[in-house]
């Protein structure tokens, strides 16, 4: 999946340098409930056991062709808050040097549209800390709408403390009024 300056690909063992470079940034991790990376081997890791995945994606800079974040979607299974059998859960983070540029816009567009087009989930929800406004921002860009409902997510880090608050993709004729 591309855009003109963005690819989404598989993540590679390769990645790992360039993962541990954003990822063990205090500041971007903690803010999607992950903690910082501390090596080169912890980041490794992550990309074999938790990004390797048919539903996870490095988000490519064409410019630098550089992972510069990660996005992907959870099942029901995988999810962080209630979801439906046939619905998904979004995800996504980007490193701070490229934080407010649209790149987490432009690559959860990518993104939904594969959802919709290619996975057809009945529903597709996304959440993020009420700390990280930032965050639901680029979901309400993206055609979402505030549930009005917050989530307590224990196994996140900081997810026993802080709340999540929860987004749900609108209706395709509800979006298209938003576009145009």
């Amino acid at each position: 999946m591309q855009t003109e300056r963005l690819l989404l690909r598989r993540w590679e063992d390769a990645d790992a340098e360039a993962l541990f470079k954003y990822a063990s940034d205090p500041d971007v991790g903690t803010r999607a409930g992950w903690p910082p990376h501390k090596s080169l081997e912890d980041s490794l890791t992550v990309i074999r056991e938790i990004f390797q995945s048919d539903t996870m994606w490095a988000i490519v800079l064409k410019e630098t062709n550089e992972p510069i974040g990660s996005i992907g979607y959870l099942t029901q299974a995988q999810s962080n808050i209630p979801i439906g059998e046939n619905d998904c859960e979004v995800g996504y983070w980007v490193a701070k040097p490229y934080w407010n540029q649209g790149i987490c816009t432009e690559a959860l567009r990518l993104l939904l549209d594969y959802c919709q087009n290619e996975k057809h989930f009945d529903n597709i929800w996304a959440d993020y800390f009420t700390k990280n406004p930032a965050s639901g921002r680029v979901m309400q860009k993206c055609g979402f709408e505030d549930t009005g409902k917050l989530h307590q997510c224990p196994h996140l880090v900081g997810g026993d403390k802080d709340m999540v608050r929860i987004y749900k993709l609108m209706s395709k004729s509800k979006q298209q009024a938003v576009l145009n």
